[in-house]
């Protein structure tokens, strides 16, 4: 099939969140196109579509309740022709599609770590004794409360410029950032120092960045298959699969990673109750291929312990 490119008289919409991280994402995607196929950049335009997680900044992300909240209005536009593909936050995604969409193309993950990020301090032991902590992360919450029962955890949403300046109004004395989002964004001078997933499992997908398109748009499919990244595929069929067993969402606390070595996929995954009370997690290894059903069998192993009312 001979693609028909696009052009600046008639340019390839790409849809994406408006924040400083989702455009350095599209931005990414739109460069790595525009070399694939020898592309101008105006042969691309980039559509900012505002998303019920954006909107809402003064509640927890658990309250504004259901899935979808950084994707459903970027997908509303790309089932109605809007758009041509939709950039996204891997972890942002829920593992469910609407009909008629596909998400099969994935750039190169970056950094997968958490930060700790703080003007005073250099890591968590370094936090005194109840010392105020700042996240949005139903996920990191339950991690931190794990570890660090003492601490006061308060809400922090926003961008990263929203969070550096809340702790420098001593809203909290830390918080935490993707190291992904950090590196995107070129933010060499925000005070920061990578958790290694031994310390804080990331979220499922942390790091990757994941092209949406329509399922009967071909020349989407051959343009996008030109920048998929293999690996980060491979790595998040095994996670996701995890996810997608356990329904988790923004409002379960969930961690897990791939990583490749060869041809063995090693996972780890982890489930935690809101308050930290109780952590169950796993780790194992096998073929790359079999990946996902190791997602699907580490959930119910990690269901099959916990109960069936842990996430209640």
């Amino acid at each position: 099939m001979t693609v028909n490119l696009p052009t600046p008289a008639s340019p390839f919409n790409i849809g994406t969140r408006g924040s400083p991280l989702a455009l350095a994402q599209a931005h990414e995607t739109r460069a790595r196109l525009m070399a694939a196929f020898d592309l101008p950049e105006n042969a691309f335009e980039i559509c900012v579509i505002k998303v019920t997680g954006d909107a809402i900044q003064d509640r927890p992300l658990k309250e504004i309740g259901g899935k979808g909240l950084f994707t459903r209005e970027i997908e509303e536009a790309l089932l109605d022709g809007s758009i041509d593909i939709a950039v996204h936050s891997m972890k942002d995604m829920p593992v469910e599609q609407p009909g008629g969409l596909l998400l099969d193309t994935y750039l190169p993950r970056e950094d997968v770590r958490d930060a700790f990020v703080s003007l005073s301090a250099k890591g968590l032991n370094d936090l005194a004794q109840g010392a105020t902590v700042g996240t949005s992360s139903l996920r990191r919450r339950s991690q931190l409360l794990a570890k660090r029962p003492d601490l006061n955890i308060v809400e922090f949403r926003g961008n990263v410029q929203t969070r550096l300046k809340k702790l420098g109004d001593g809203v909290a004395e830390a918080t935490f950032l993707a190291m992904a989002g950090l590196n995107r964004l070129h933010m060499t001078d925000v005070p920061r120092t990578a958790i290694a997933p031994e310390d804080m499992l990331p979220a499922v997908a942390q790091g990757a960045i994941g092209i949406e398109r329509r399922g009967d748009d071909h020349r989407a499919a051959e343009m996008l298959a030109a920048i998929h990244d293999g690996p980060t595929g491979q790595r998040l069929a095994a996670e996701r699969a995890f996810l997608a067993h356990l329904d988790g969402s923004c409002e379960t606390p969930i961690g897990g990673l791939a990583e490749l070595d060869g041809g063995a996929l090693r996972l780890r995954g982890e489930i935690l109750r809101t308050d930290g009370s109780a952590v169950f997690a796993d780790d194992v290894s096998g073929a790359i291929e079999d990946g996902a059903e190791m997602g699907r069998a580490m959930a119910a192993k990690l269901l099959a312990q916990a109960g069936p009312d842990f996430f209640s």
